[in-house]
């Protein structure tokens, strides 16, 4: 199968505009945030390309200027999945990875996992990954993004509220048989779905959730979630930019 990743990088951000390629990150790691997430998805086995689809002249200048693939797109595009089916009307592949511009940490090995689990479950049109939430600050925060699945590994849903609630009065972190989990910014899509996928028209639950996988599900689409041991943690923040400067420094 072809598989290619396309990276969705827009410049506005309301909480930290120009997140993807600001200075001072190149500053303390030698790479933009977007740079980072580059070398990542190139340097995976299962990826025969990588392209960022971006709206902004300016991360267009930065990709061109480390040596990436890039691709301008329309500016009216209101999700990354939006963008990337723009790029991928002109490309000839079996499978599009979308990884997220802000996920610095999305390792290769991860890239590879996501992709082989679309592939390995025929009945799943889009997969994802997660990973365990062992800490109830994760659990109660709104900019983790949290997914139940089925017994069989599909997911019923995501939120940005604790999902499941635990009724009792107990610390759902401590409640025997109950998994929580942490959505990790990556998706496999087919590529036959993702251009019918981006033609459907934002659901009320995507909306309220800000949350763009909840229009699979709600037009009964699966998406089939791996879970891992391994933790990439996406940048909305200040916190969160700091955080990742300041592991990168003791890695």
């Amino acid at each position: 199968m072809k598989i290619i990743a396309i990276i969705p990088a827009r410049y506005a951000s309301s909480r930290l505009p120009g997140k993807l390629i600001l200075p001072e990150v190149k500053a303390a790691t030698g790479k933009y945030i977007l740079e980072h997430v580059y070398q990542n998805a190139i340097q995976a086995k299962r990826i025969s390309r990588v392209i960022v689809a971006t709206d902004s002249k300016l991360i267009y200048d930065v990709v061109r200027g480390f040596g990436g693939e890039v691709e301008m797109t329309s500016v009216l595009h209101t999700s990354g999945t939006d963008r990337i089916a723009e790029v991928v009307k002109q490309l000839d592949a079996d499978v599009i990875i979308n990884v997220q511009g802000d996920e610095p940490e999305m390792s290769a090995s991860r890239v590879d996992q996501v992709a082989d689990t679309l592939v390995e479950n025929k009945d799943a049109v889009m997969a994802t990954l997660a990973t365990k939430i062992k800490t109830t600050e994760e659990l109660s925060n709104p900019n983790v993004v949290k997914v139940v699945l089925d017994n069989n590994g599909y997911a019923l849903y995501f939120s940005r509220s604790q999902i499941p609630y635990v009724r009792d009065g107990k610390n759902p972190i401590d409640t025997q048989g109950i998994s929580f989990l942490r959505h990790l910014g990556i998706y496999a899509y087919k590529r036959e779905f993702l251009v019918e996928y981006a033609n459907l028209p934002a659901t009320p639950l995507e909306n309220a959730e800000k949350l763009e996988q909840l229009r699979a599900l709600s037009n009964g689409y699966k998406i089939k979630v791996a879970v891992t041991n391994c933790i990439s943690r996406g940048i909305d923040t200040r916190d969160d930019l700091m955080a990742f400067i300041e592991r990168y420094k003791h890695d």
